[in-house]
């Protein structure tokens, strides 16, 4: 609890820093260590997995683009390790097989494409945070992406989805197979996210 309580007075000091010299940005770097990002994938059936994937860096940029006497975010990126996928629902063997399934071809063809990327292009304010437009790089496949970033104590939270078949995870997807049953897989994959602060430099 100490941790975070410094974490929002060092926000709070940056906030007042870019209103004061707005020709001044703050970038918040994510404790990688801390954050974690769960995803959830569904059956038609309604039966579930989950697990989590790790992130390999992240930061956020806040500046005051609109010169509106506080700060915005304007900028900011995410690198997943894709090698990380863990499958949590399950243990032992299947578990095991499952995990190797989903960095296979079928699914997210890790050896080949070993990172994923979240780019923040703009955000609108909210009561609550930022309500973020962005791109979403998967097995070199780019595609745009919109989610609300949520500020907490010490960091921020997030819940998005994305359409797997875009990013051409073609495994039980009713958008590449007929005739699939109670097999089929649902595309829209959940992400919760969950991200801490590490620390804030200011720059002109």
């Amino acid at each position: 609890m100490k941790i975070f309580n410094t974490l929002i007075l060092l926000f709070s000091l940056v906030c007042f820093s870019l209103t004061a010299q707005t020709e001044k940005k703050a970038t918040v770097i994510i404790d990688t260590e801390s954050s974690s990002l769960k995803w959830i994938g569904e059956k038609i059936t309604g039966s579930q997995h989950y697990g989590s994937l790790t992130f390999e860096k992240g930061e956020l940029i806040f500046c005051d683009q609109e010169n509106q006497g506080s700060p915005s975010l304007c900028s900011g990126y995410f690198i997943v390790d894709m090698n990380s996928i863990s499958v949590e629902d399950l243990s032992g063997g299947s578990k095991d097989r499952l995990e190797g399934h989903l960095k296979s071809d079928d699914f997210f063809s890790v050896k080949k494409h070993k990172k994923s990327k979240l780019t923040i292009l703009s955000s609108i304010k909210t009561e609550t945070g930022y309500l973020v437009d962005g791109s979403l790089t998967i097995k070199e496949i780019t595609h745009p992406i919109q989610f609300e970033l949520v500020s907490e104590a010490g960091g921020f939270i997030s819940n998005l989805v994305f359409d797997r078949s875009k990013y051409d995870v073609q495994y039980g997807s009713g958008s590449f197979f007929e005739n699939l049953g109670d097999k089929l897989i649902l595309d829209d994959i959940a992400l919760n996210v969950n991200l801490y602060i590490k620390q804030m430099n200011v720059t002109d």
